[in-house]
């Protein structure tokens, strides 16, 4: 089952990888250009990049980052462990 899911998080994560590196760019740079050197125009620039609203996507944009990464979140815990059954001795057989 550990295979699977490395398989799945493999496979979001080279979807996802390029798309949560802009929101990541635009967002730290809307930042940068707005609050700190105000420059405005640069600014709405890159909020129109980071709403992905240059490519008429900003309706689904959100949606389809947020499910990418729910998905990687999803994949990622299951690898570690966290929920994995203990075993204890009476599932081993050793009654001492």
């Amino acid at each position: 089952m550990n295979r699977v899911f490395r398989k799945y998080h493999r496979q979001i994560a080279i979807a996802c990888s390029l798309p949560l590196i802009l929101t990541v760019i635009t967002g730290i740079g809307y930042t940068i250009f707005d609050e700190w050197f105000g420059l405005d125009d640069i600014a709405h620039f890159l909020m129109r990049i980071h709403t992905m609203k240059i490519l008429k996507l900003d309706t689904i944009y959100p949606v389809l980052n947020g499910l990418g990464l729910i998905g990687l979140l999803v994949t990622g815990l299951s690898m570690t462990g966290l929920f994995n059954k203990r075993r204890t001795s009476e599932n081993l057989g050793d009654k001492s």
